[in-house]
């Protein structure tokens, strides 16, 4: 089942009560955004997914941030010393 953003919100109810039975894909401006589904459901998916081999690739999201260049927090504290006095 998909239903727009707008009508999930007018009928939440009736769909949150669909959603325990079937997962609900939500549209925004006609594109597939988000995915209404029981707790249950989640779960297992995410029970299956985890005994999975790890996927090859970071997704860039979730990967590791890099550390900052050498020396940048040293200039940053001189130019808020010049602001400061």
């Amino acid at each position: 089942m998909r239903v727009t953003t707008a009508d999930l919100i007018r009928n939440f109810g009736k769909y949150s009560d669909c959603a325990l039975r079937d997962p609900i894909v939500i549209t925004r401006k006609g594109r597939d955004r988000l995915v209404l589904m029981s707790v249950d459901e989640f779960n297992f998916l995410h029970d299956a997914q985890s005994h999975e081999e790890p996927p090859t690739e970071q997704v860039p999201a979730l990967a590791p941030e890099r550390p900052k260049a050498a020396g940048s927090h040293v200039a940053a504290g001189k130019k808020a010393r010049r602001r400061g006095g």
